[in-house]
C-alpha cells in the first residue's frame, strides 16, 4: 500500500488489510505500506482514531520509504492515486516492476483509476471517507484472494 507520507491513507489500508485477511484466515499474504516523504514517524493521529473506531490498530507502524527491493518483495504495489503512481513509476526499473502496480480502487472500479482521496489537513468526515473507500477496496482483495 502506498500513498504519499506513510501517514493517513496507506497505514489505514494496510491495517484494513491485514484484519480482513486474518478474519479471512488467509496468511500466506503479507502487508506492508510505504510512502515516498519522512521516515519513522507514526500513522496521522486522525488516521488512528478512524481505524480505531472499526477495531483497527495502527498506532505501531511507522512511515518507511517505498524502494526498488519494494518490486522483489511483493506482488502487487497498490497506489492511493495519479502522484504515487508516477512516483512508483519513477523508482520502477523496467516494466515487469509496472506489471506490479495498480490503483487500489480498481479492485472496486476496474480500470477507473479513481483516486483515494488524501485525508491529510482535513476533517473527521474526510477521515471516513478515505476510511470507506479503502474497506470497500481491501474487502475486494480478500473476494479474489478467496478464489485463488
Amino acid at each position: 500500500m502506498v500513498c504519499l507520507g506513510n501517514i493517513c491513507r496507506s497505514p489505514m489500508a494496510e491495517g484494513v488489510l491485514r484484519k480482513k485477511l486474518i478474519d479471512n484466515r488467509i496468511d500466506w499474504v503479507q502487508v506492508d505500506s510505504c510512502g515516498f516523504v519522512g521516515s519513522g514517524e507514526p500513522p496521522h493521529p486522525m488516521a488512528v482514531q478512524t481505524a480505531k473506531k472499526h477495531g483497527i490498530f495502527i498506532e505501531n507502524q511507522r512511515q518507511r520509504r517505498f524502494f526498488a527491493r519494494d518490486f522483489e518483495l511483493f506482488d502487487k504495489i497498490y497506489v492511493m492515486d495519479s502522484g504515487n503512481y508516477q512516483d512508483v513509476k519513477d523508482v520502477a526499473r523496467n516494466e515487469d516492476d509496472m506489471q506490479k502496480v495498480d490503483y487500489l480502487l480498481n479492485e472496486v472500479f476496474p480500470g477507473s483509476n479513481k483516486r483515494v482521496p488524501d485525508p491529510y489537513g482535513g476533517t473527521e468526515c474526510d477521515y471516513k471517507h478515505a476510511f470507506s473507500l479503502i474497506e470497500q477496496a481491501c474487502e475486494a482483495i480478500v473476494e479474489k484472494l478467496k478464489s485463488l
